[in-house]
This record gives C-alpha cells, sequence and structure tokens, in this order.
C-alpha cells in the first residue's frame, strides 16, 4: 500500500462525502485550497482509472504503483495550476500520471531496465509532446477545435494513446489496424495539432 492511498485512507469517509457528488474540476478546486477531505474524494473517484493507465503504460505493478504516488503528490501541490477552460479535470490528470510513467520509462531505461511494449519513440523524445502542451497551456476549446480538424480515426487513436495511456501495440490489437499504420496516424496527428495550435 503507498503512502498516498494510506493518507487517503486515513481520512474518515464521513468528512469526505460532501465532495463526493462533485464534478471532479470543482473537487479540484478545494485541493487547490488544501482541503484534505477533497484530496480523499479525488483519490477515491480517480485512482483505479489512472492506476489503469500507469499499468498500461508501466507493465510493472511497483513502479505503476510509484508513477500513481507520485502523480498524486503532485496533483496536492500542483492542483491551483489546473483551470476549466484549459480542457478537463480528467485530461488534465491523466496528461499527469501519464508524464510521471514516461519519466519512470526514462529512468529505467538509463539504467538498463528492460522497458517492454512500443514506446521508444515516447522515450528517445524528452520534450513535452504537442497534446501535453495544449492540456497544459492552451484553452480546452482551441485545443477541441484543433483535435476536431484531424480525420475521425486518426483521432481516435491519438486519443486513445494519450488520455487512455494505450500502446502503439495495444491501439493496434484493439482497433485491429497495422502497426505502422498506427504510428504514422498518431505522428502525423501530432504535427497537425502543433500546426494548429502554433496559430
Amino acid at each position: 500500500m503507498t503512502e498516498i492511498r494510506r493518507q487517503a485512507a486515513a481520512i474518515p469517509r464521513s468528512m469526505s462525502s460532501p465532495s463526493g457528488g462533485l464534478p471532479l474540476d470543482q473537487i479540484l478546486e478545494q485541493v487547490a485550497a488544501g482541503n484534505s477531505p477533497a484530496f480523499a474524494s479525488l483519490y477515491d473517484q480517480t485512482s483505479a482509472h489512472l492506476f489503469g493507465i500507469a499499468l498500461r503504460i508501466l507493465r510493472r505493478r511497483d513502479w505503476a504503483e510509484d508513477a500513481l504516488q507520485e502523480t498524486y503528490l503532485s496533483i496536492w501541490r500542483k492542483a491551483s495550476l489546473y483551470h476549466r477552460d484549459q480542457g478537463s479535470a480528467k485530461s488534465w490528470l491523466t496528461v499527469l500520471l501519464r508524464n510521471r510513467s514516461l519519466d519512470r520509462l526514462r529512468r529505467e531505461a538509463v539504467r538498463g531496465s528492460k522497458v517492454t511494449g512500443d514506446l521508444d519513440d515516447d522515450i528517445r523524445d524528452e520534450t513535452p509532446s504537442p497534446l501535453d502542451l495544449a492540456c497544459a497551456g492552451a484553452t480546452g476549446r482551441r485545443l477541441q477545435e484543433c483535435l476536431s480538424a484531424l480525420d475521425e480515426s486518426p483521432r481516435r487513436v491519438l486519443q486513445m494513446a494519450y488520455w487512455d495511456g494505450l500502446t502503439h501495440d495495444e491501439l493496434s490489437e484493439r482497433l485491429s489496424i497495422p502497426l505502422g499504420t498506427v504510428k504514422s496516424w498518431i505522428r502525423r496527428s501530432l504535427g497537425k495539432l502543433k500546426a494548429c495550435l502554433d496559430l
């Protein structure tokens, strides 16, 4: 059990219930104000989803647990950086988790650990992707406009890769699309997004 899980479990559930029915963006605002019960509620509502993404990216339970813990520490410290007009709270949390997971893969690659999956491109390129930059700095409306300009199938693949944390291999298998096509769609879509967001 991670430290974050222990801390969240230590908060009585009755204290966290006021946040339970609120949308995630409002709960994040409470977390930004230092509200511990809101943080416990956020953890309860999002940890299973985020852990699933971390596990798909990292393929090791211990690494995924570490990435999840680091993500929630970041959420506690940086919740004030989230603004509703930049996109959904779930997307913001997913980007934080994905970045932590890829950081872990990079560290393990440097140490010489065996990295599984088809994430070589992500590991080599340490700069934030256009999608990460968009989620962090552009308005959600602008990002949606740029995403909607993409063809439907490449857009779906891109969203599943970055929002759901699926690897290229998983996307190819799940959607019955050749691996080369998946890679090509993601690469081209990121280029189009960057060009659109730079306008």
